[in-house]
């Protein structure tokens, strides 16, 4: 194992709650906006301007469907690693990515990270963008009872319309760990 595959498998394996920090850090380190201190969205940047990040790892979806008969063997091969997805494979693979708890009235712009299994995808979207853009399949129904918070998939049917409108960059794990290292 690298370097590179133990930052990454780390970053796979953290809780989902610490799985949003890890986002929020990563976009605060690499475009030096700073944290809002809110609960609402997360950053501001240097215009001011409230932004939200989510994020998302990008695996294969399981092509077994979990029942008592091959339960014990999709456990066992139902690691992070084996399941994570490269980039260039999106087209191939089945994934579907859930970018999710969004309350478009509290930001201005949304940052959303994929997590593959070789780099970082980094979009933004306004907040007017996310309501109004018809491919994106914005749905603000989560769960009973929340208003005003809502989710969007990006899947093997939706990814070619966020790479075109919404893609800023990507940057690797190894480029990663460097801007970490400039940190401390």
């Amino acid at each position: 194992m690298t370097l590179k595959d133990d930052f990454r498998d780390g970053i796979m394996n953290v809780h989902t709650r610490q799985f949003g920090t890890v986002a929020e850090l990563v976009i605060r380190i690499l475009k030096n906006h700073i944290n809002s201190g809110k609960i609402h969205f997360d950053l501001i940047d240097i215009d001011n301007k409230k932004i939200e990040v989510k994020a998302s790892r990008v695996f294969k979806k399981n092509e077994l469907k979990m029942d008592i008969h091959n339960f014990y063997e999709i456990i066992m091969n139902n690691s992070n690693r084996g399941r994570l997805l490269n980039q260039k494979d999106v087209t191939k693979k089945d994934f579907d990515c859930n970018i999710q708890q969004i309350k478009t009235k509290y930001f201005d712009r949304l940052i959303y990270l994929l997590f593959f299994k070789d780099i970082i995808e980094i979009f933004e979207i306004t907040n007017e963008s996310i309501l109004k853009d018809k491919e994106i399949n914005y749905s603000n129904k989560q769960h009973a009872g929340n208003v005003g918070e809502g989710q969007f998939h990006i899947n093997n049917q939706t990814y070619k319309h966020h790479k075109e409108k919404y893609f800023i960059e990507s940057i690797t794990y190894e480029k990663l760990i460097e801007e970490c290292k400039k940190q401390k």
